[in-house]
């Protein structure tokens, strides 16, 4: 598994919040769920999002907006709406006993035509562990990617389709929304250039690409710098050189990096045993991987994981 699908793994769109907005101007939706990332696929229309410290970032057709927010924050057909008289929407779907269909979004209705109106699909993602905060940490506070016309008409075609048949619906939509993420963020890595991760632009460096994928695959394999360059095909001193330069760190010290981040996830996301997670991410004995682990993330993995677990709900009866 490469970098990038191994990050993605952490974040999926089961239960998030699936509208499809069509909206005839003055309007505002306040989003004010703090979600760890919202995505916004404007179909036709547009508008201007307004984020917490002030930054205006218009959006439009074929736009498909991420956003990373810790506070609320709004998207109006323009700045000036707030100000005067105008249809008010909200969504915040991750509190308790709260219904999130499209229908009961205060007028957000699915499926109306007009040439005045903005049409936009909404996904707002829940947190679902620590690979999802790795993936999160590579992203700006607000990216924009610009699709064609064609994958905007297809995109609104599978929501109506959806929202028509109740059966499967959700599922559908979660399905649409993932693939739509995972296309918009290749879509902006490919594009950010020298701003990509180095991960994301070693995948594309013939030297530097295997050893990516064999670290995420086999983060426990004993691996050497030796045995890395015989994979790629070159030397030892080119490879480390060549990896030092792009990655801005020696190969083994990006393998220890990747099996700590892979030891947080299985920390957190499972109740595997210190001595099983320290054997599966390459270390012979507890002792070693628990003084490994506190050396780079400041705690034992005890203390770890009683940090990051919540606590389990009391049974009924």
């Amino acid at each position: 598994m490469d970098p990038l699908s191994s990050l993605l793994s952490g974040i999926r769109a089961e239960g998030s919040v699936v509208s499809h907005a069509v909206l005839t101007a003055p309007w505002a939706i306040r989003f004010v769920d703090d979600a760890p990332l919202t995505m916004i696929n404007v179909l036709r229309g547009g508008g201007t999002l307004l984020l917490p410290d002030g930054t205006e970032r218009a959006v439009g057709p074929g736009d498909t907006v991420l956003v990373r927010a810790s506070a609320p924050f709004h998207l109006v057909d323009r700045p000036a709406t707030l100000r005067g008289p105008h249809d008010a929407y909200e969504i915040a779907c991750f509190t308790a006993n709260t219904d999130c269909a499209a229908q009961e979004l205060g007028g957000i209705h699915w499926g109306a035509d007009s040439r005045e109106t903005t049409a936009l699909i909404v996904g707002a993602y829940r947190a679902s562990g620590m690979r999802h905060e790795r993936l999160l940490r590579t992203l700006p506070p607000v990216l924009v990617v610009t699709e064609d016309a064609e994958v905007c008409t297809w995109l609104e075609a599978a929501a109506i389709d959806a929202a028509r048949h109740s059966a499967g619906s959700q599922a559908l939509m979660d399905r649409l929304l993932d693939w739509a993420l995972v296309c918009t963020l290749r879509t902006w890595f490919a594009r950010a250039g020298a701003d990509a991760p180095g991960w994301y632009r070693g995948l594309a460096d013939p030297v530097l690409a295997p050893a990516l994928e064999s670290f995420n695959e086999r983060p426990a394999e004993a691996w050497t710098v030796a045995s890395l360059a015989a994979r790629a095909g070159v030397s030892r001193a080119l490879f480390a050189k060549r990896f030092t330069e792009l990655m801005g760190r020696p190969p083994l010290a990006y393998l220890t990096e990747c099996r700590m981040d892979e030891a947080e996830a299985l920390l957190s996301e499972t109740d595997l045993g210190i001595a099983r997670i320290a054997k599966s991410v390459g270390y012979a004995d507890a002792f070693g991987f628990s003084a490994a682990f506190k050396r780079h993330k400041g705690l034992s993995p005890s203390a770890f994981r009683a940090a990051t677990t919540p606590p389990k709900k009391p049974a009924i009866g």
